[in-house]
């Protein structure tokens, strides 16, 4: 997806057993897919940052979805069923779901876990790539690209740096 594109609905299944669809956040301000899975050490360092995010902007009208859809017989930690382990485990406030067929995936044009794709209310994308500058410590962090990329899609402003290279591992495409 290029900056402006708009995302196609779709329906995937949450590790709580519930389908979950975009409609379920059309009144949504802004809407944000974190492409992530459960092996990849760049994403496992994200989570409890994500969970703080999901907090911080909940009374701000922001949906938030996690996706998965890495091929599992070459990575099965990313199993659905490995999914729904770790989503209790983390207590996720919002939902994991799981892209099988890996077109939802394939739509945003996903490269890395972790990697962010933000939209705006038309759900046009305004933000893709890092979530922010230092992985590995987040007591390091300088600049929080998708938190200010969060902030002006809210106010509904343009967004300064569109754009920002993920740093992560590399999606696992089924043959």
């Amino acid at each position: 997806m290029n900056i402006g594109d708009l995302l196609i609905p779709f329906s995937l299944p949450n590790t709580n057993g519930e389908m979950v669809s975009t409609f379920d956040f059309s009144d949504k301000y802004a809407f944000v897919i974190f492409v992530t899975c459960n092996h990849c050490p760049y994403s496992q360092a994200y989570w409890n940052r994500l969970k703080k995010m999901a907090q911080k902007y909940e009374e701000d009208n922001l949906g938030m979805i996690a996706l998965c859809g890495n091929d599992v017989t070459k990575y099965p930690q990313d199993s659905f069923e490995n999914m729904k382990i770790l989503a209790e485990q983390k207590n996720l406030p919002f939902s994991y779901l799981h892209d099988a067929s890996q077109e939802v995936l394939t739509h945003l044009g996903a490269l890395k876990t972790p990697e962010v794709f933000l939209f705006n209310q038309k759900r046009e994308l305004v933000y893709r790539g890092a979530i922010d500058d230092c992985w590995d410590n987040e007591a390091t962090v300088t600049h929080v690209y998708l938190e200010d990329a969060i902030e002006y899609a809210l106010d509904g402003l343009e967004i300064d740096y569109p754009e920002i290279p993920a740093v992560g591992c590399s999606i696992k495409w089924n043959d």
